[in-house]
């Protein structure tokens, strides 16, 4: 699994971990400091010192960009906090079509809603799905009804 941070908080990370090396510290030290493995920081000395410190700087990732700019994603997170009834929905519940369509109407960018979910996911956002419920749900009521009657209706194992 990948490990959260951009490519350069990894590298700089990568890099303090050999900075402690040199210090006299052990590597089981560093990676409790740094919140890495030990064989991490084993594996990044072996690097720097088969190659050079060079081998440990940030390799760019292979792949298109992402549109949203980080500055948009922010914006984008502050849109989405402020509530879907705010930006003209009558619910305030998010769809990916509905932040799709804000995304449009904010930064004039087109997604389409099935690849939205991976943008949000970077954004630390995860789908959740509101429990359905009655408008005419009692609570009282059916707490009381949990007392009274489900120890009777409940299957009971055999003696």
């Amino acid at each position: 699994m990948r490990p959260h941070g951009s490519q350069q908080q990894l590298e700089q990370r990568r890099f303090t971990a050999l900075s402690l090396l040199k210090e006299g510290l052990q590597p089981w030290e560093i990676a409790k400091r740094i919140g890495v493995d030990r064989r991490s920081v084993r594996r990044w000395n072996a690097k720097s010192r088969k190659r050079g410190k060079n081998a440990l700087k940030a390799i760019p990732v292979p792949g298109r960009p992402s549109k949203l700019s980080q500055e948009h994603k922010k914006q984008l997170k502050h849109l989405l906090l402020k509530g879907a009834k705010h930006s003209g929905y009558p619910t305030d519940l998010w769809t990916c079509p509905r932040i799709v369509q804000v995304i449009s109407k904010a930064f004039r960018i087109d997604y389409h809603p099935d690849h939205l979910g991976r943008i949000l996911h970077t954004m630390g956002w995860s789908p959740q799905k509101p429990e359905r419920r009655a408008k005419e749900r009692n609570e009282r009521a059916i707490a009381s009804w949990i007392k009274t009657n489900w120890e009777d209706i409940k299957k009971k194992p055999k003696n």
